[in-house]
Parts: structure tokens; sequence; C-alpha cells
């Protein structure tokens, strides 16, 4: 059928040769953005979880403390007496969507290379077939009782399987970002992949959206949960409740109990500098380079009336945002503002440096003028709006592997640690065919 219809539109001359070609270059991919999205959504998302036997999870498999390098640590007390940390290294971070998530689990990544870490990953996809709930099973290789560091990649969390596989003094830490500026993201970036928004009409569809979500939302409709309380389904909760349902207040409080920092996109390098404090890390292991941005053309600025709307929308992730904004600011008054500020100060000024020793031009790129194709980010379905960087030439030695490191984007880095990603490079393929 595709071949005939290429045959046609090839017939077609002038004018309305191309108004014909472009109508059947549509009816084209549109088969093929179907046939594959219901091929990979059938691969990779098995319903069946066969029984495991429970095994206990090993303490820990990195190497020991006594291996571990020790730095001296201030005294939560604030007086001048030191102590002796090593770093923390079992680490479970949800990495919840279009919240700088790559950005950290790139430190992440590094900082595991660095200690010789055991990670749990995915297998044959750069996620833990994400939306289904996480289960042990979808790990790459996994066998009841194997020792991990780290669990990182995308899923829908799980507490109760996530618990068997870290050890049981795991650091839990996740990351927010404002419900409107996140829905915002979530409709350019995945609005495509959820089909209730093919019927919105006009250019502007999400100012449309908004001004009435409830003639266009189908909870049961595919991927419906990226545009609504996104956060809260990432937690592995019910985006649809209502946010005065007692269930909510319950939910929040969980996870408030069950992750020791929650870290806020708005105030990034302050999160950071809180990671460091609880994990006894060093500065020199949160130095990062924004990963994942968007370029400022297709970014919607909210109104706001929008803004009200988007949150109005999206209200249990408002709920969930202000109740951890407020115990975030608690935790900064803890470390001290006057301290918090001097740490922020220094952690730019390294990162700064490293731009100027790494990028070329000293900036972000458009996905058309980045040189690599490691570099290359992953993009959106129908256009190149994620940017990216290109690699100064004539790097030092001493600099030359961190800097690719720092700049490589998530798939690739996966790559790299031997990671079977074969239906999401089929995913790939078919969103360059879309992109043609």
């Amino acid at each position: 059928m595709h071949e005939g219809n290429l045959s046609f539109c090839r017939i077609m001359t002038g004018k309305k040769g191309r108004q014909w070609r472009s109508m059947c270059k549509g009816l084209i991919l549109g088969a093929l953005l179907t046939s594959s999205m219901i091929l990979v959504y059938c691969l990779s998302n098995p319903q069946i979880h066969f029984s495991l036997p429970e095994v206990p999870v090993p303490y820990s498999c990195a190497r020991s403390s006594s291996q571990l390098h020790l730095k001296p640590a201030s005294n939560r007390s604030q007086t001048n007496t030191k102590r002796s940390c090593s770093p923390k290294v079992d680490i479970m971070f949800m990495k919840t969507h279009k919240t700088a998530s790559s950005t950290f689990l790139n430190i992440l990544f590094r900082f595991g290379e660095k200690h010789q870490l055991k990670f749990a990953f995915p297998n044959s996809r750069n996620d833990f077939l994400y939306p289904a709930p996480f289960h042990r099973s979808y790990i790459k290789d996994y066998k009841p009782g194997m020792c991990f560091n780290i669990i990182c990649n995308h899923m829908r969390f799980n507490a109760t399987e996530v618990a068997k596989v870290l050890p049981t003094d795991a650091s839990y830490i996740t990351i927010l970002r404002d419900p409107a500026e996140l829905f915002e993201s979530s409709f350019h970036y995945f609005g495509r992949l959820v089909p209730f928004t093919w019927k919105v009409p006009g250019d502007d569809k999400l100012t449309e959206f908004l001004l009435d979500p409830h003639s266009y939302f189908d909870p049961g409709g595919f991927n419906s949960f990226y545009l609504k309380n996104l956060l809260f389904f990432d937690f592995g909760q019910d985006n649809t409740l209502k946010p005065d349902d007692p269930r909510v207040d319950e939910r929040i409080s969980f996870i408030s109990e069950r992750f020791q920092l929650v870290m806020l996109v708005e105030h990034f390098e302050e999160s950071l500098i809180l990671l460091k404090e609880a994990l006894c890390w060093d500065m020199e292991d949160l130095l990062f380079f924004k990963l994942n941005a968007r370029k400022g053309s297709t970014v919607s600025k909210l109104t706001p009336e929008l803004r009200a709307r988007a949150l109005e929308w999206n209200a249990i992730d408002w709920k969930l945002y202000q109740h951890f904004n407020r115990t975030f600011w608690k935790k900064v008054d803890a470390y001290g503002r006057e301290r918090m500020a001097k740490d922020v100060a220094e952690l730019k000024k390294r990162n700064k440096e490293m731009t100027s020793i790494c990028i070329e031009g000293g900036q972000a790129v458009e996905a058309g003028r980045i040189q690599e194709t490691d570099l290359q980010p992953w993009q959106p379905i129908g256009e190149k709006s994620i940017m990216g960087y290109n690699l100064k030439k004539n790097i030092g030695n001493a600099h030359k592997t961190l800097c690719r490191k720092m700049l490589m984007p998530e798939i690739q880095y996966l790559t790299e640690f031997g990671v079977n990603l074969w239906i999401t490079k089929l995913w790939g393929h078919v969103r360059d065919i879309i992109n043609w």
C-alpha cells in the first residue's frame, strides 16, 4: 500500500501535485506511526510477571568504606568540630519527566563510573517499561539476590519492588518542577503521542486545550497521563483523583517519608548542594551542563491566565510541589543561607570554567549544528527542538574524557554502559522517518 501511494505521489506535478504529495506523505507517515506505536507498545509492555523468589538484598556491593575517599564534613551542630565521612553510593533516583532529570542522570552516571558502582539498568530500552509500574524483572539480566548500588532510569515508581533491589539504607532522591511549566513542556514534547490532542483545533493547541481541557481529555486514552498530573503519575499514583481526595494527602505523606531529598528544578544548584551535604559528595561530583534543553523559540510563554489554568488542571501536582517547596527551604535554612549562597557561587564558577574548557562556542546549539552523532540528543516527534553541544577541539588530556562524558546524552551514555537499547533504537528510526 505504501509503494502504491508513493508512485501516485510521484506522478503529480505542479502546485496541486505538491499538495497531493504532502497529503500522501501524511497518510504514509500516519500509517507508519500508528503501526510502529502498536508494535513497540506490545513488545515493551508484557502483562505477565513471573513469581520470583525472595532473596535478601546484600547490604551494599560497593567497595568497603575504607576504600572510598574519606573527606571532612562540617558537623550539623554548626561548631568547629569536623567529622569524616565517605560518599553514600546506594541511591534510588526517581527520574521524573521534563524536570532536568537527564542532567542529573548524567551526574549519577559519572559518579557511578568514578566509584565503580553497579547500576540496575533496563533491558532493550532506556526505561523500565514505563508506564507500567516498576517490577524488578524489568532489570537487565536480573536474578533474585543480585547486588545493585544505583537505579535511576525512568520508571513508574513501585516502592515495594524497588526495595527488593537496593540495600535498606539506600538514599531515595527525586526532582520536581513547577507544574505549570512542566505541563507546557510535556504538552510540547509528548503532545503528538497523545491521540486525543489530534482533535484540538488551531495552531496554538496548548492554549485551546487549557481553555476547556475537559472537552478533550480522555482519562482512559492512550498516553493520557502525559497531560494531567504527570508527576503524581510517575510516583505510581492515580493522576485522575480529585485534589481534595484524602488519598492525595496520604500519598504525598508517603512520598515525603520515603524520599530523603526532593530537589527543585527552579533551584537546581541549591538542590545539588543539599545533595552534596546529604550524601557526603565532593563539589567536583556536582559539575554539570544543562542537557535536553529546548530552544527558546519553541517554549510557549504562559500568560498569568494560562498559568492559573495549567495549575488548576494539574492541581494534584501543584499540591505535591507546594509541599516539597516548603520542605526544601527548611533544608536550606538548616544548611545556612549564607553558606548556601557561597557554595552555589563556587559551583557556578566551576561549571563556567568547565564550559570554557569543553564547549565549542561556550553554549548550546540547535540540533542541525551538532557535529557529532554521539552528541545528538533525542528529539520529539515532528521537529528538532532539543539543543545540544559541540565538543571543543584540542582539549587537554586532563579534561578530554570528562568533557565528553559531561556532554553525552542519555541514550549514548547507556550504550557505552553496554545496555541493549534495540526497542529505543527501533523507535528512533521510526521518528527519523516521521521527521522526513
